[in-house]
C-alpha cells in the first residue's frame, strides 16, 4: 500500500522545512548558542508544519551529537523520530483534543517528575493545545512555569488566543504562516519530478490554489490527482473536474460575452454551468479570480507572466486581449459587482438567482458605458419668456435664450448697442406665427457652433459624459456633494470650465476656502483629474436650472401679443437697448418661481411662523450645517429645465467671450482670469 505524499516527504530537519524561515532561523540560532527555552508555543494554520517542527526540535535536542541545529540522522533517537521511525519513548505526543481535562493534566504532571529513560530530555508535545480546558491549564501551570531540568514542553495550536495568558507568558511563541504560492509551486514541481509524473501546464497552479497555502492539504490533493491519472500524465481537464474549477476556456467565453455586451451568449454559459451540476458559488469565485488576473495583466502588461506564475503563455495572451476589451476602469467595476454578488450568496435564495442577477448587472454596466460614450451632447431647453404688459411702448417678445454665444448685430450710428452677454444673446426674432404657437418655433439650439477640442483633445461632451461618475465619487463627502449636485458644466474653453449653479449661495460655498481641509472646488478638481486626467480651472456662476430626472413639465403657451409697428420697435430699442433683455430676465424669474418652489422659499422672509414638520426641520439642519445659511432642503427637489436662476447681484459679463468693438467686429479676447 502506498504511503501518502505528505507522510513520505515529511521534513526531517529545519533545512527541509519550506516557507517558515521566520521560525526555523531563530530556533537554529538558539540551538547553536545553547539557549533553548523550557517551553515553546507553535501556532499557525493547519498543515503548515507546527507538529513537524516540534518533532524536528525534539530530534535536535536529543541527538547524540546535540543539542544541534542539524540532527545526525544516525543515532537511535534520530532514527526513532524520523518519518519512518516508530517514535521515541522519551518524546511523548499528546492529543490535547482528547486529553484536555484536569485529570489528564495531573497525570502528566506526576509523570514529568521522572527522568528520561535514555535520551537527554523528556519532551512533551501537546497537539491542538487550545482544546485543553481552563482547569487543565491551571493544573499544568506550575509544572510549565518551573519544570525539572530534563523536561521540555512544546504546545502546538491553530488558535493561540484560546491558550490562557498565564501559559502563553511562560513560553517562547513562534507563529507559523501559510506558504507562499511561488515557494509552493517550486516545491510541488520538484515532488512531481521525484515521483516521475508529468503534469500539463496550468495543473499545479490549480492544485496550489485549492490547497490554500497549506502544505499538507496541497500534497493531499496532488496525491489524489496523481493517483487518478492515466499513464503517468495529469491532465488539466481531469484536474478541473476533480477540484470543481471552471475550465479557463469557459471563463474566457463568458467574460468575452460580457465585454461585448452579448447577453445571449453570457446567459447560455450560465445555463451550461448549471446543467453540468457545477456549484454556482464556485463559478462566481472563478469569475472573480479571473477578473483579478485581468486586472494584473492590464496593470503589468508583458510582466504578467512573472506575477501569474505557472500560467500557460497562451492563456496569458487570451487574458491580455480580454483586458484590452474592458479597460482598467471597467475591470475594477466588474470585479466589485462580482465580489458583491459572492458576498450575498448566502441564506435561502437559490445561488443560481444570484448568479444570473450578477451577469445582468455586469451586462448593464457594460451597456451603460457604451451608451454614455456614444450619447450626443445634451441640449439646453430654451426658456419661453412671458410677455410684458401691453402698453404703447411695449417691445416685441424676447427671443429664446440659448447656451451658445451668437455674434451681436452691428451697431447703428444713431444708437450704439452694448454687447449682450453670451448667456442671454437673443437669436433672430420669431415670426408672428411662431410667436403665436411656440411649439412650432424653430429650435434655437440649431444655431450652436460645433464644439472644438482643447489642447488635451477634450470637449464639453467629454466632461458631461463623466459628470455622473464624478458626482458618485463625491458622495463620500456629503458637504461637497450637496453643493456640486446642483451644478452643471455648460462651457469649456481650454482648461477653463464654466459651471452653472442653481443659486448664488451654492456659488459662494463652492468658492469658499475652509480653515482646514479642501475647498469644494479642490475636491471637484481632484475628481475630474481622476476621471479625465486633466486639471481644470473653474468659473462658477448662477445659470440655467438643472435638468430633472423626471419628465419635463409642459410650458404654458404665450398669450397673444398686440401687434407692434416696426417703427415703434426701433424707437423702443433705441431708447432702451436692454429693454428686451430686462423683460426676458423678469419673465425668467417668474417662471423660475413657478417651477421651483425651493427658490421661492429662498426668497421668502425668514420670519415664518408656520409650524414645520420634524422632517423639514431635519432637512434644514442638514443644509444649514453644510452651507452655513438658513435654507430649505432644495437638493432633493426636482428643478425644471426651463427655469433660469439669475441673481440680482450676479454679473452677466462672460469670461469666455470678449465684447464687440464699437464698429460691430469682435474685439481681441482678453486673458480670462477664472476664479479658483
Amino acid at each position: 500500500m502506498a504511503v501518502a505524499l505528505y507522510r513520505r516527504y515529511r521534513p526531517e530537519s529545519f533545512e527541509e522545512l519550506i516557507g517558515q524561515s521566520q521560525v526555523t532561523d531563530p530556533l537554529r540560532a538558539a540551538l547553536r548558542n545553547n539557549r533553548v527555552n523550557h517551553a515553546y508555543l507553535f501556532s499557525g494554520p493547519r498543515g503548515c508544519g507546527k507538529t513537524t517542527s516540534a518533532r524536528i526540535l525534539a530530534r535536535c535536542l536529543n541527538c547524540a551529537e546535540g543539542p544541534t541545529d542539524t540532527p545526525c540522522g544516525k543515532c537511535a533517537s534520530c532514527v526513532e523520530l524520523s518519518r519512518d521511525g516508530s517514535g521515541s519513548i522519551d518524546v511523548i505526543e499528546i492529543d490535547a483534543a482528547s486529553h484536555n481535562g484536569i485529570d489528564d493534566a495531573r497525570d502528566l504532571r506526576e509523570r514529568a517528575g521522572f527522568a528520561p529513560s535514555r535520551d537527554r530530555y523528556k519532551i512533551y508535545i501537546l497537539d491542538e493545545a487550545h482544546m485543553v480546558t481552563q482547569q487543565g491549564f491551571n493544573a499544568l501551570l506550575k509544572i510549565v512555569e518551573e519544570p525539572p531540568e530534563h523536561v521540555k514542553f512544546i504546545f502546538a495550536t491553530t488558535e493561540p488566543e484560546k491558550v490562557i495568558g498565564t501559559i502563553r507568558s511562560r513560553t517562547h511563541h513562534y507563529p507559523f504562516r501559510l506558504v507562499a504560492p511561488a515557494t509552493m509551486l517550486e516545491y510541488v514541481a520538484q515532488l512531481c519530478v521525484e515521483e516521475k509524473v508529468e503534469v500539463e501546464d496550468g495543473v499545479l497552479p490549480l492544485v496550489i490554489r485549492a490547497g490554500g497555502g497549506s502544505v499538507r492539504d496541497t500534497l493531499s490533493l496532488l496525491d489524489q490527482i496523481i493517483a487518478g491519472s492515466e499513464n503517468g500524465m495529469v491532465s488539466r481537464e481531469r484536474t478541473n473536474n476533480l477540484l470543481g474549477y471552471t475550465p479557463s476556456e469557459l471563463l474566457d467565453e463568458s467574460l468575452a460575452a460580457i465585454g461585448h455586451g452579448d447577453s445571449s451568449t453570457a446567459f447560455s454559459v450560465i445555463d451550461r454551468v448549471v446543467q453540468t451540476g457545477s456549484d454556482p458559488r464556485r463559478f462566481v469565485e472563478d469569475v472573480l479570480e479571473r477578473y483579478r488576473d485581468l486586472v494584473i495583466v492590464d496593470a503589468t502588461g508583458e510582466g504578467a507572466q512573472a506575477v501569474l506564475r505557472g500560467m500557460p503563455a497562451d492563456e496569458v495572451a487570451r487574458m491580455a486581449k480580454l483586458a484590452a476589451l474592458y479597460g482598467s476602469r471597467s475591470l475594477s467595476r466588474a470585479a466589485d459587482i462580482v465580489n458583491d454578488a459572492l458576498s450575498h450568496m448566502t441564506g435561502t435564495t437559490p445561488p443560481r438567482i444570484h448568479l444570473e442577477l450578477m451577469i445582468a448587472r455586469l451586462l448593464v454596466e457594460r451597456g451603460a458605458v457604451n451608451v454614455r460614450s456614444a450619447a450626443p451632447e445634451p441640449t439646453v431647453v430654451p426658456v419661453v419668456e412671458a410677455p410684458a404688459p401691453p402698453t404703447a411702448a411695449t417691445p416685441p417678445p424676447a427671443a429664446p435664450v440659448v447656451d451658445a454665444p451668437v455674434p451681436p448685430a452691428p451697431a447703428t450710428p444713431a444708437a450704439p448697442r452694448a454687447t449682450t452677454p453670451p448667456e442671454k444673446v437673443p437669436v433672430a426674432q420669431p415670426t408672428e406665427e411662431a410667436a403665436a404657437n411656440p411649439a412650432t418655433a424653430p429650435n434655437p439650439t440649431a444655431t450652436r457652433e460645433p464644439e472644438t477640442a482643447n489642447a488635451e483633445g477634450l470637449t464639453l461632451s467629454d466632461v458631461t459624459d463623466v459628470w455622473a461618475e464624478v458626482l458618485e465619487d463625491l458622495k463620500e463627502n456629503p458637504a461637497v456633494w450637496v453643493v456640486v449636485n446642483v451644478a452643471q458644466p455648460v462651457a469649456l474653453d481650454g482648461d477653463v470650465l464654466q459651471i452653472d449653479f442653481a443659486d448664488k449661495v451654492f456659488v459662494e460655498r463652492f468658492k469658499e476656502k475652509p480653515a482646514s481641509g479642501n475647498a469644494v472646488f479642490e475636491d471637484l478638481r481632484e475628481a475630474l483629474i481622476g476621471a479625465l486626467g486633466v486639471r481644470f480651472r473653474f468659473v462658477p456662476r448662477v445659470g440655467l436650472g438643472l435638468p430633472t430626472t423626471g419628465s419635463t413639465p409642459p410650458v404654458a403657451p404665450q398669450p397673444p401679443v398686440a401687434p407692434q409697428s416696426p417703427a415703434a420697435d426701433t424707437r423702443v430699442e433705441a431708447e432702451n437697448p436692454f429693454a428686451a433683455q430686462a423683460a426676458a430676465d423678469t419673465a425668467a424669474r417668474e417662471v423660475s418661481l413657478e417651477t421651483n418652489p425651493a427658490e421661492e422659499a429662498l426668497s421668502a422672509s425668514p420670519a415664518d411662523d408656520a409650524p414645520k414638520t420634524e422632517e423639514e426641520l431635519r432637512g434644514e439642519s442638514v443644509v444649514r450645517d453644510v452651507l452655513g445659511a438658513k435654507l430649505v432642503t432644495t437638493v432633493d427637489r426636482e428643478v425644471s429645465p426651463g427655469a433660469r436662476f439669475v441673481d440680482a447681484d450676479e454679473s452677466s459679463e462672460s469670461l469666455f467671450e470678449s465684447p464687440a468693438a464699437p464698429d460691430g467686429s469682435p474685439a481681441q479676447a482678453e486673458p480670462a482670469s477664472p476664479e479658483n
